[in-house]
């Protein structure tokens, strides 16, 4: 099977079973997805939720964040993975936020990229999520899901599998598709033990009919 035809079936298979995919962090404008997805960072996205609404209550715009503490935003996050990290981040993000853009979460690449915390990752959430922009983040759900049903090949790193992913999946779905194959690596293509008894990608799926490959 050539990849062309590999991501065909793969596309519609998402298109017809899951036709309706999005994030699970709970956000109300972009300022309050940034901070979610921050926080998400190694983290589930089930303990982001519970943080969140304490945290917007007290800092409901960037404004609030920026004259804030890390030892207060501490408070409000240590439930979370890393939350002295991501407390520097949150307080740094929002000064520059207030700062360089007036309090309004920009919707550039670059722009993104020069807030504390913000990678590329996140800066492509934001894109496709809050501005419906045709980027794709390729977190880790995304890297070992495209290895192992075949979508990437030999991707050493998430950058090489978000320009071969790109390269087939049509613009209009790059954020969809994001959504589809974090979903389906979070409950059905595990890490550890991924259900290939419930996968619907299994007859195409790669890593099911050659398990020793190196595409895993």
């Amino acid at each position: 099977m050539s990849r062309k035809e590999l991501f065909y079936k793969t596309i519609a298979w998402f298109q017809e079973n899951m036709p309706v995919a999005e994030t699970e962090l709970h956000y109300l404008n972009p300022y309050q997805l940034l901070v979610a997805v921050i926080l998400s960072a190694q983290c589930t996205d089930k303990r982001v939720n519970l943080i969140t609404p304490p945290f917007f209550k007290r800092f409901p715009e960037p404004e609030k964040l920026a004259a804030s503490s890390v030892e207060e935003i501490l408070s409000y996050i240590s439930s979370c993975s890393y939350p002295n990290n991501k407390a520097r981040y949150l307080l740094g993000m929002a000064k520059v936020l207030v700062t360089d853009f007036g309090g309004v979460v920009p919707d550039e690449p670059d722009d993104l990229q020069k807030l504390p915390g913000v990678g590329r990752k996140t800066a492509n959430v934001i894109l496709s999520v809050a501005f419906n922009k045709p980027a794709l983040a390729v977190d880790t759900h995304v890297f070992r899901v495209s290895a192992r049903v075949g979508l990437s090949v030999n991707s050493k790193n998430p950058v090489d599998t978000e320009k071969q992913l790109r390269k087939y999946i049509p613009e209009d779905l790059l954020s969809v598709a994001h959504h589809w194959l974090i979903l389906h690596g979070r409950y059905v293509c595990t890490a550890r033990i991924p259900k290939c008894a419930e996968c619907g990608l299994s007859e195409i799926c790669r890593y099911f009919n050659n398990p020793k490959s190196e595409n895993r």
